[in-house]
């Protein structure tokens, strides 16, 4: 199963930071085990929403010329609230550097003003054909898929 986390970018400055948004609702398959009773976005989710928001910023500020964003490091990951149904967690990341294919960003999420996660987040941008030259074509389809994706996600104020 593959989860779109993002739900709508609401600021994107290329190279520099990005703010996007992601609704929860009742109706999210995962949200019966977690927890029956107690429905709350899992943690890990919240970190994989910041990882997504991160390659939106990256694939557009490289002009998608990547077609796999991969997460390579987080450092000082904090939860703080519960995000539950009817709930929007707000998500805001800043480039602290970049070095080649190498990114590092600070990013947070929020709930009605209050912090639910903060991390320090590395990630990486490549294609798979530059480890498999078989690849070029999957790379081609996943930059096409990516970019007719962000065209939804992703409309800039006129």
């Amino acid at each position: 199963m593959r989860f779109l986390l993002i739900d709508r970018i609401t600021e994107l400055v290329p190279h520099k930071s990005i703010s996007a948004v992601k609704n929860l609702t009742l109706a999210e398959e995962y949200l019966a085990d977690h927890f029956p009773g107690f429905p709350v976005l899992p943690g890990v989710l919240m970190l994989e929403a910041l990882v997504q928001a991160g390659g939106w910023l990256i694939r557009h500020s490289e002009d998608f010329k990547h077609s796999a964003i991969l997460l390579k490091e987080v450092r000082a990951i904090r939860y703080n609230n519960f995000v539950a149904p009817g709930n929007t967690l707000k998500l805001d990341l800043t480039v602290r550097k970049q070095d080649g294919q190498l990114w590092d960003f600070n990013g947070s999420g929020t709930v009605n003003g209050n912090s639910a996660v903060s991390a320090r987040l590395s990630l990486e941008a490549l294609n798979l054909s530059d480890r498999n030259p078989e690849l070029a074509s999957s790379d081609a389809a996943r930059r096409d898929t990516y970019r007719n994706l962000f065209q939804q996600l992703w409309v800039p104020a006129s």
